[in-house]
């Protein structure tokens, strides 16, 4: 099962990804992950993709495919993945065609106004980047800690009311050409992101499995959905 997650901020790709990824043993892969620790590294790829970030500008589509062919190659992805992040230019789509086959494309659709409140209540784990809401599921278990490292969660300063509205915007323009193309090839599933995890998610589940693209089996009894 190759398939990639897209919507706006707050939609919840990061965590769709991660009840896939618990669920049937497949790697979620997010290309902002990668680069973020290239850079903490301080590899050679990360000081390329810190000059760009540093300037504020977007890390150059070669390197971002090449990132992203090198990450598809590893053993762990040959049953499949959840890529998170990319494609994110009509470029890059068409380069992900080339190196290897995508079964599905899932658009979570969600409102401007829910992606805002979503996000303001969103925080993550420093540790194992576990996304969770103090809002909407899924929530921590304990005040603002992982589940499973215990680690104190983290807000994004980019999960801000302002900078949310103008993020939604700005996905909706970059986005138009690719989800244009996905859907003219016939890959492309919308899921109305709007509601809860634990409605949403059996749902695309379903879907993925009509559709003949989810044949694998769990390799645990059970996945947390919220």
């Amino acid at each position: 099962m190759r398939i990639v997650l897209i919507g706006a901020p707050g939609a919840g790709k990061g965590t769709y990804a991660q009840i896939i990824r618990d669920k049937y043993c497949i790697p979620h892969i997010s290309t902002g992950d990668i680069l973020r620790e290239e850079i903490a590294k301080g590899s050679e790829l990360g000081l390329k993709v810190k000059s760009y970030v540093e300037r504020g500008l977007l890390v150059p589509d070669e390197i971002v495919i090449e990132v992203v062919k090198r990450r598809l190659e590893q053993p762990d992805a040959a049953n499949g993945f959840v890529l998170d992040g990319f494609p994110r230019t009509l470029e890059q789509a068409k380069a992900l065609d080339r190196m290897t086959r995508v079964d599905a494309v899932i658009h979570l659709v969600i409102s401007e106004e829910v992606a805002v409140k979503r996000l303001s209540g969103r925080r993550i784990c420093p540790v194992c980047n576990r996304v969770y809401n103090i809002y909407y599921e899924p929530k921590p278990r304990e005040d603002e800690k992982c589940d499973y490292d215990g680690a104190q969660l983290v807000r994004r300063p980019d999960d801000e009311p302002d900078v949310v509205r103008n993020r939604y915007k700005v996905f909706y323009e970059t986005f138009a050409p690719i989800i244009d193309y996905y859907k003219k090839t016939g890959r492309l599933i919308e899921v109305d992101s709007n509601r809860s995890v634990r409605e949403v998610y059996p749902a695309l589940e379903e879907t993925l499995r009509r559709d003949g693209i989810l044949k694998l089996k769990p390799c645990r009894e059970e996945s947390r959905t919220g």
